[in-house]
C-alpha cells in the first residue's frame, strides 16, 4: 500500500502548528497505524528530519494513550483505539488527515501529544472512597445486585482516552465524568462520598476548561470502550439530588 499522510506539526505549544504532507510507502494492510506511524519516522530520521511526535504505550487498547482524530474522527474510522486501528480499514492511495485531540482542556505539547492532566485532575477530584477496607474482604461480604454490578463494571471500563472530548463539537467531557461518577455511586462501598463527589468531579471538569453537553452523542459513537449515554444522565440526576 501507498498512503499519503497529512499530519499536524506543532514544534511547541505557542507555535501555530501547520498539516505536512508525507508519501508513505511500502505498507502492509495488516499494519496497524502506530506501526505506519513508525515506518514513517524511521524515514523522516534517516533523512535527517524531526520525528512526527505522538502519543502511545500499552498498544493493546488498554491504556487509551494512542488517541488522535483521523480523518475527522477520534481513533478513525472503526470504533477502537488508534493502535488497534489496521491500515487494511483504508484504501491503497487514500489522503489521511491525522490531527491531535482539538479541545481547551487538552492543549498541545507537540505534533499530536496533547497534555490530558485535566482528566487526572477531575478524577482525584473525587474518584475515590474512603471507607477503611483493610485486608481484603470475602467476594459476597457485600452484596451488590446484579445490575448495579453491571452498571458499575460497564463504566468503571473508561480508559481515559479522550475520544469523547475530541468528539465532541463542544469539547465537553461529560462521558468522562459521568463514567467515574457512575461506576463509584451504585456501589455501596461509594456511598458515604456519592454527593460531594458528584459536585467536586462536575467542578472540576467546569474549572479545566471543556465545554457543555447538548446530547448529540458523538461521545458515545467514538468511545472504544462503549460506555453508554446512559451514565450522562445519570450524572445529571444525581448533580441535581446533590445540588438540593
Amino acid at each position: 500500500m501507498k498512503l499519503t499522510l497529512r499530519i499536524w506539526r506543532q514544534s511547541g505549544p505557542q507555535d501555530q502548528g501547520r498539516m505536512v504532507s508525507y508519501a508513505v510507502e511500502d505498507l502492509s494492510p495488516d499494519m496497524s497505524f502506530l506501526e505506519m506511524l513508525d515506518v514513517l519516522n524511521q524515514d523522516l530520521i534517516t533523512s535527517g528530519e524531526l520525528p512526527v511526535a505522538f502519543d502511545h504505550d500499552c498498544r493493546e487498547g488498554i491504556c487509551g494513550a494512542c488517541g488522535v482524530v483521523i480523518n475527522g474522527r477520534a481513533h478513525g474510522p472503526e470504533q477502537t483505539t488508534t493502535c488497534q486501528l489496521h491500515l487494511r480499514a483504508f484504501r491503497d492511495g487514500d489522503v489521511i488527515d491525522v490531527e491531535p485531540w482539538r479541545a481547551k482542556g487538552f492543549p498541545v505539547v507537540k505534533d499530536l501529544v496533547v497534555d490530558r492532566s485535566a482528566f487526572d485532575r477531575i478524577i482525584q477530584a473525587g474518584g475515590y472512597i474512603t471507607a477503611p477496607t483493610g485486608s481484603a474482604p470475602e467476594a459476597h461480604a457485600t452484596p451488590v445486585p446484579k445490575p448495579d454490578a453491571e452498571v458499575a463494571f460497564d463504566n468503571a471500563t473508561c480508559i481515559g482516552c479522550g475520544a469523547c472530548v475530541a468528539a465532541c463539537p463542544n469539547g465537553s467531557a461529560m462521558l468522562f465524568t459521568s463514567a467515574k461518577v457512575t461506576h463509584l455511586n451504585v456501589l455501596p462501598q461509594g456511598q458515604p462520598e456519592r454527593e460531594q463527589r458528584v459536585l467536586d468531579l462536575v467542578a472540576a471538569m467546569d474549572d479545566e476548561g471543556f465545554g457543555g453537553c447538548t446530547n448529540t452523542g458523538e461521545c458515545v459513537a467514538s468511545c472504544p470502550k462503549e460506555i453508554p449515554f446512559a451514565s450522562i444522565a445519570r450524572l445529571n440526576r444525581e448533580f441535581l439530588h446533590a445540588s438540593r
